[in-house]
Formats: structure tokens, sequence, C-alpha cells
């Protein structure tokens, strides 16, 4: 081969694989970020530090979002039976979106013993972007619930981003923030819920009418059982 056409074809090679390269980017960027929580508990206040990961997979037209921890935040001075702790948190976002979106998790699969750091388990949300675009994921607060009291967790060191994605609004979606199984918080209040309507609704309104119309058959019925017996009275 001549020293020009190898030249082409190495530049060619060279081109391929750049486009390659290119191809293959990452659309997301994880990383784990220790973040320091004060606690309000019903015992005091309490501080601990924890790394945390959160992992996006594209589920449909939106992304499951996994919140974890590497180290306990919290302690009871209590044993905590199993199912007793209940777990949720908010996660921020940040970059082609804003707001904040919820994850919740089960509740704990074994005792917890006294005065030892609460393991919360993963907890999972569905991200449904409205806009495209990368957006980041933050540890948010965490709420604790166990035995009647409420637990809550605040980030105080300003932690960065543990996820960020390079998200694609699904077709005919504008402006707007993303959507999540656990319902977007946004800074305005929520609206006081709707009537419900629908088959539930129909349902009870059939039976509603149904056992109207029946009471007023028997009342019916009963009223000319009635005059039948006093016209025979008469006779």
């Amino acid at each position: 081969m001549s020293y020009p056409k190898r030249t082409a074809a190495l530049a060619s090679v060279a081109a391929l694989a750049g486009s390659a390269v290119l191809m293959t980017a990452p659309a997301a960027r994880a990383e784990v970020v220790n973040v320091n929580y004060q606690c309000k508990t019903p015992i005091g206040d309490k501080s601990a530090v924890s790394p945390i990961d959160i992992k996006g997979v594209k589920s449909g037209g939106g992304y499951k979002i996994t919140m974890s921890w590497q180290k306990g935040v919290s302690s009871s001075p209590v044993d905590l039976g199993k199912g007793a702790m209940n777990p949720s948190a908010t996660i921020r976002l940040g970059g082609a979106d804003s707001g904040t979106m919820s994850v919740t998790g089960p509740a704990n699969q074994a005792v917890v013993p006294a005065n030892t750091p609460i393991k919360i388990n993963d907890l999972t949300g569905t991200y449904t972007p409205k806009k495209s675009g990368k957006v980041t994921f933050t540890a948010g607060v965490l709420t604790i619930k166990a035995l009647g009291t409420t637990t809550t967790c605040t980030p105080t060191n300003s932690p960065g981003a543990s996820l960020t994605l390079d998200v694609t609004a699904a077709s005919g979606s504008t402006g707007g923030t993303g959507s999540t199984d656990g319902g977007t918080q946004s800074d305005s209040g929520t609206g006081a819920a709707l009537p419900q309507t629908g088959p539930e609704d129909s349902a009870i309104a059939l039976g509603t009418l149904g056992g109207t119309v029946l009471l007023a058959g028997a009342a019916g019925a009963l009223w000319l059982t009635r005059r039948n017996q006093a016209a025979r009275a008469h006779r």
C-alpha cells in the first residue's frame, strides 16, 4: 500500500474510533457524596456523616431513581422491632429542572438494636422529565417515622450532586417541572383535593338510587295492603 493510501486509511480508522467514543459517551454521571446530616430526634439533636449514592435507570418514559445510604445516620434508645421504622426522603433537582422529588422505601426488615446506627434501606422513586437537558440530583431531607415519633435529618454541608442525568423530555412536553410517583414538591402550596369522579362514584350513586327505589316500592306495597284491609273491614 502506497504512503498516501495508508495515511488516508489510518485517518478513516481514527475518525471512526472518535465517532464510536462520542456515541458511547455516558449520559449519566454518578459519584458518592458525603452528606453531613443534622437530625432532630425525640431525645435531642444528633449528627452523622453518611456517604450517599444516587443512581438513575431509564424506565419507560421516566427514570427509576435509587438513593442509598452507606452508613446509618441516627439511632434509637430502644429496640425497633421488625417493620417499626418507615423511611422517606427528598432529592433536590437542579440544572435543567428544579424543585424536589420524593423517594420511599420499605420498613426495616430486621430488629434494630437500641443505641446503634439505623441503616436506611434503599429508597426509590420515579422521575419523569418535562424538559430535556442535564438534571442534577442532590440529597435532601431524610425523614424516619418509628414508634409514633418522627425524626428529620437535614444536610448542613451543602453537598454536591450525587447524580447527573442527561434526560430527554417526552414528546409533546413543554416547560414545567419533572413529575415523580411520590408527587413533585414545589414552593407553591398544594390545592385542595378535587371531588372524586369515575366508576366508583357511579357505583355508589347507583347503589343509593337502587336503595331509594327499593324503599319506595316497599312503602307503596305497605300502603296498598293497608288500604285493601280497610276496604274489607267496611264491607
